[in-house]
């Protein structure tokens, strides 16, 4: 399995689709840790300086091995709001799995090293390729044009 999960909410998670997804892109392993906006909101002040809860937070592994020895070793973590899942789906008109999987494929874009802050659209057409590529709605910065 790629996908260590860390569930400290009550979402139900199948992580089947999230695999799928992950091996299309990385054989190394991705912890996948669900938590609430208060947790989250520690977490990107402490590590954005912004003191407010958001969807989903990367954190790469940061490491000073080389290529050769990150065999076995996890590609990093994603952190994702089960709140923001929540009222996603809502607001959108999908499932909580769906929102979760648009997070997640966000989340593990960030892992890569795509930035669409700074890119020229590349991390959008990866994005955009898996949602398609997995029958999902549309999401993030693919919904936000």
């Amino acid at each position: 399995m790629l996908i260590d999960l860390e569930n400290q909410t009550h979402l139900t998670v199948d992580t089947t689709l999230l695999e799928a997804i992950a091996s299309r892109l990385t054989t190394q392993g991705i912890e996948l840790i669900l938590t609430d906006n208060t947790t989250i909101a520690k977490l990107n002040q402490t590590h954005r300086n912004k003191a407010t809860p958001t969807d989903v937070l990367s954190f790469p592994l940061e490491t000073p091995f080389t290529q050769e020895s990150l065999c076995g070793m996890p590609l990093g973590s994603v952190v994702i709001s089960a709140d923001f899942v929540k009222s996603g789906a809502k607001a959108f008109g999908h499932t909580e799995q769906e929102e979760l999987t648009l997070l997640f494929i966000h989340g593990l874009l960030h892992l890569l090293g795509y930035d669409h802050e700074c890119d020229s659209g590349e991390m959008r057409q990866e994005e955009q390729a898996l949602i398609e590529a997995f029958g999902l709605p549309s999401s993030l910065i693919v919904r936000t044009v």
